[in-house]
Formats: C-alpha cells, sequence, structure tokens
C-alpha cells in the first residue's frame, strides 16, 4: 500500500473559492493536508472551510485578492502563523477574456496579468524560502493557451506564457536545492472562468460560449494534480489536443494557427471574423 505523502503537508490553494480551487482544497483535505484557502469571496470561503472541517482536516481561509502583492505576503504570513512551514503552492487563481486585440482595452490586458500572472509571482516570492526548505513543490495552474496563442484570449495567452517562463525559470535556479516546479494544463473545464471572461470593455461576458457539461470537471483535474505533484511531473498536458499542439507547434506552426483561428470562429458570438 502506496504511503500518503500528501498527510500533514501544509498547501496554499489561490482560486480556491470555485472551479479546480475548490476541487483541488476538497482533494488535499481527504489526502490529510492542512489546507489554506485564498481567494476574493469571503463567503465562499467560510462555506469551504466548513466543508472541509467536517471532513475532519484542518484548514485556514484567507480572504485574498491575490492581485495585491501585500495581501499575498500577509496570506503567507498567515499561513506561517498558524502552520509555521509550507509545503506546497497551487497558483490556480485566474480569469479569461474574450475579444481581438483590436477591440480590447489595455486595462483588460493590465488586469489579466496582474491576476494571472503577478499573483503566481507574488505567491511564490513569499512562499519559496518555506517550499524549498521542505523540497516541496510549486504548482501553476495553465492552458495550451500557454504553449501557443489562442485568438480572442491575448491578454490570458501573454499572461500564461509569462507563468511558464517564469515557473520554468524558478525551477532551474532551484534545481540543487531539489525544488519541485510543475506546470499543469487542463483542457476547457466546467467552471466559471468562461462566464466571468473579460470582454473587450472589461464587463463580465456572463456566460459561457461553450457547452459546459461536455467539459472535463474540476474534481478530475484536481487528482490529476496530486498525481502530478507526487510522481514529481514537470509539465502535464491533459488532452491530446493540448499534446498535439505542443507537438506540431515545433514542426507545422502555421497549421496550428490556423486550427486555432477555426476552432475560435465557431464559438457563438465569436469576436472572430
Amino acid at each position: 500500500m502506496k504511503s500518503n505523502i500528501f498527510r500533514d503537508k501544509v498547501v496554499i490553494v489561490t482560486g480556491a473559492s470555485s472551479g479546480i480551487g475548490r476541487a483541488t482544497a476538497l482533494e488535499f483535505a481527504r489526502n490529510g493536508s492542512k489546507v489554506v484557502l485564498a481567494a476574493r469571496s469571503a463567503e465562499r470561503l467560510a462555506e469551504l472551510e466548513q466543508e472541509i472541517i467536517a471532513m475532519g482536516a484542518e484548514t485556514l481561509s484567507c480572504t485574498t485578492d491575490v492581485a495585491n502583492e501585500e495581501e499575498c505576503r500577509i496570506l503567507v504570513q498567515k499561513t506561517i502563523e498558524k502552520f509555521g512551514t509550507i509545503h506546497i503552492l497551487i497558483n490556480n487563481a485566474g480569469i479569461s477574456m474574450r475579444a481581438l486585440f483590436d477591440d480590447v482595452d489595455i486595462s483588460v490586458l493590465k488586469r489579466l496579468m496582474d491576476v494571472n500572472f503577478w499573483s503566481t509571482v507574488y505567491c511564490t516570492k513569499y512562499a519559496l524560502p518555506y517550499i524549498v526548505k521542505n523540497r516541496g513543490s510549486i504548482v501553476g495552474v495553465s492552458s495550451t493557451a500557454g504553449f501557443h496563442g489562442l485568438p480572442g484570449r491575448t491578454g490570458y495567452s501573454a499572461s500564461k506564457f509569462a507563468i511558464h517562463g517564469f515557473l520554468e525559470t524558478i525551477r532551474i535556479e532551484n534545481l540543487k536545492k531539489k525544488l519541485h516546479v510543475m506546470i499543469i494544463a487542463p483542457g476547457f473545464t466546467t467552471s466559471e472562468v468562461r462566464k466571468r471572461a473579460l470582454l473587450a470593455d472589461g464587463t463580465e461576458q456572463g456566460s459561457s460560449p461553450r457547452e459546459e457539461k461536455k467539459m472535463m470537471s474540476p474534481e478530475f483535474v484536481a487528482r490529476w494534480i496530486l498525481k502530478g505533484i507526487r510522481k514529481k511531473k514537470r509539465n502535464k498536458i491533459m488532452t491530446w489536443a493540448g499534446r498535439f499542439t505542443a507537438l506540431l507547434q515545433r514542426v507545422t506552426p502555421a497549421l496550428v494557427d490556423y486550427a486555432y483561428y477555426l476552432e475560435m470562429k465557431r464559438e457563438p458570438n465569436s469576436p472572430l471574423k
């Protein structure tokens, strides 16, 4: 019988109030981890906190705007005050967008970078010394949009590319310290991310342009996150389409461009002409 490597490990999960973050927090709790929940919604965090306590696991909820450096610093500080250390950081918080670059307001792109990229930088910066000491894991929840540009999602793709470059460099810099860094790229996952995606003027989309029922579940992604950490995976692309994208972009990148264009154009009310 395999030993449970996650028991009593201290784990921070950002974007924990819904979707992949919520499912991941619950999965760690089921495995006996001490889970720190970070998100902006205090009400949702309180509900999740009670659910985890009912499971018999230890937890701490921290209302956090991860786009704010000081709030990320406080998140790590509260974690240390409560549990004394950090073993795993799941950089999951993120938002999306849906607009052509020609039309989008620059403030939308800045918002995407603040929430998706800078939150990863801030949380990693303050948690890193503790995770390195424990030879722990840092995870970035990404997308195939971080391997190849996605039309209509310039800010989203840019933020994911930035996360990849950042985390890969962190991995190399800490090579001799045995730090584990994993970038995981799920496929389209049932969540609120498309409903809350920003349009050209910064307002939320409000509804998903895709059939959510046909997508992978947050619980499926959460199980893969833990499996990837257990196996010390470097990169994990969770769909065959994503794997082919990563492969074909090195061989026939123009073909991938065209395929992505057609795929995004098929969406209802697509910004692509």
